[in-house]
């Protein structure tokens, strides 16, 4: 069994035991309940709001990781200016716990 979950503004395929990296949700050692966008246990298919009100998906924190390194630059041209700027995304890893038909 597997399902598709929504977190912030991504949707990745999860089943019981695995480990994504998700937006920052909370912290280290907290549990979570995530938001099923489809469930498909062998031949069923679970996709509809109604269908997925009774589907709970839990998961716990289990630590936190870094993203790639997105470094910028900007300038105007013949004024002289010129702005680098980065940024660095921060992950929380969370590991699935269950995955419950209701």
């Amino acid at each position: 069994m597997y399902a598709v979950i929504k977190s912030g503004g991504k949707q990745v395929r999860v089943s019981e035991g695995s480990t994504v990296e998700l937006e920052r949700l909370g912290d280290i050692g907290s549990e979570v309940d995530l938001t099923p966008v489809l469930l498909v246990d062998g031949s069923t298919t679970l996709a509809t709001p109604a269908e997925l009100s009774g589907v709970t998906i839990s998961g716990r924190i289990t630590g936190e990781v870094k993203g790639p390194k997105i470094v910028a630059f900007t300038y105007k041209n013949k004024s002289n200016v010129r702005k680098r700027w980065g940024h660095r995304q921060k992950y929380a890893t969370v590991e699935i716990t269950s995955i419950k038909k209701g």
